[in-house]
């Protein structure tokens, strides 16, 4: 790599100069130098100039021949800069997409056992097992980073062992290892790392709360008091975590059962508008689809149905009305087709026919009032 060396020489000091050369952008430079320091064999410099040779050659483009001085380094043995080629090395691989070749790299990190680097391979190792589909492996490796009490590594690592615990049903599990990555987060001075384990730490409660309201309703018959309670907790707890329909099948069990149908419908019931001493909700054909909505979760798609409805009929109208005023009456038969269609829209939707049957009930009734007098 560069000529004989000269026999006074000074390893640290040439690797000195060829580090300043290489922070100037003199690349070849530094390079002969570093070789130089490598000529010299086992000298207590050799480590720093492979190491350096290794950084200088990677920008340079010459991967293998980065590698090459990397491994150079990790023969060493030596404490501080051994994992610190290891480490470059193992990001080389990680560059190219080389998770297979990464992973021995991360593992020498590991095994230097320099606390300064243990948090990163750690980490890494982690998420190449997880991907590999290794839940126990990508835990232990998880929890050393936690270990280590590092505040850069350690949020993320608790984020990711927690949702892979969560995805296994083990919120109270997920809740300690989130709480612990966050007293490793100073919160001014990470905010979003903060609230990212914060956040984490809700769903874990809410997935821990679903599982006890679950655990409440598991009696036969329920009992009467709390199983009402425990079914609308459940049933509005689920959709938070995007289980609407288990959500509905819920306030069904609740409903089917005698023992606390009455009290489930009134829970199911306490967001919906009106005054029921003023009417007997069996008398408005509108009630049991609004209830069944709120039961499967579907209430604001109703009321996009109502809208577009209302928006129809009134544009059908409305367009008769504009028109008679603007370019004067038009005859009775454009009126009589206008509100024809404008009747017809309801029909289109799921509980058109529920309002047409109660039209022509209220209409019969009309048509046989109790106040007619034969004569």
């Amino acid at each position: 790599m560069s000529e004989s060396p000269e026999p006074d020489l000074d390893p640290a000091q040439v690797c000195e100069e060829a580090r300043k050369l290489a922070e100037n952008g003199e690349a070849d430079r530094a390079a002969a130098l570093f070789g130089t320091v490598l000529a010299l064999g086992d000298t207590p410099c050799r480590a720093r100039a492979a190491l350096g040779l290794a950084v200088v050659l990677d920008d340079a483009g010459d991967v293998a021949g980065a590698r090459e001085a990397d491994r150079a380094a990790i023969a060493t043995g030596d404490p501080e800069y051994g994992p610190r080629a290891a480490y470059h090395l193992a990001l080389t691989h990680e560059r190219a997409g080389e998770q297979a070749q990464a992973a021995p790299a991360w593992r020498v990190v590991v095994d230097f056992g320099n606390p300064a680097y243990l948090p990163p391979a750690h980490l890494a190792l982690a998420r190449i097992a997880d991907d590999a589909g290794d839940f126990d492996e990508a835990r232990g490796h998880w929890e050393a980073v936690l270990g280590t009490g590092d505040a850069e590594y350690g949020p993320p690592a608790a984020h990711d062992l927690a949702e892979r615990l969560l995805e296994r049903g083990e919120p109270a599990r997920a809740q300690r290892v989130l709480t612990a990555g966050l007293r490793l987060v100073d919160r001014a001075a990470a905010p979003y790392a903060y609230a990212r384990l914060a956040v984490a730490l809700g769903i874990a409660c809410l997935d821990q709360a679903i599982g006890a309201f679950d655990a409440a309703l598991g009696q036969d018959p329920s009992d009467p008091e709390v199983g009402p309670l425990a079914t609308e907790l459940l049933a509005r707890t689920l959709p938070l975590r995007g289980r609407g329909g288990e959500a509905s099948e819920v306030w069904r069990r609740g409903l089917a059962d005698p023992g606390t149908a009455a009290q489930v419908r009134a829970r199911l019931r306490r967001d919906f508008g009106g005054d029921e001493d003023d009417a007997d909700p069996a008398d408005l054909w509108w009630e049991p689809v609004v209830e069944q909505a709120v039961a499967d979760g579907t209430l604001p798609a109703l009321a996009g149905d109502a809208f577009g409805a209302l928006d129809h009929m009134y544009a059908l109208l409305a367009v008769r009305d504009a028109g008679g005023a603007d370019a004067g009456e038009r005859p009775r038969g454009d009126a009589d087709e206008a509100l024809g269609r404008a009747v017809r829209v309801p029909g289109g939707y799921a509980w058109g026919p529920l309002l047409q049957e109660s039209f022509a009930e209220r209409l019969r009734l009309a048509m046989d009032a109790p106040d007619r007098t034969d004569t």
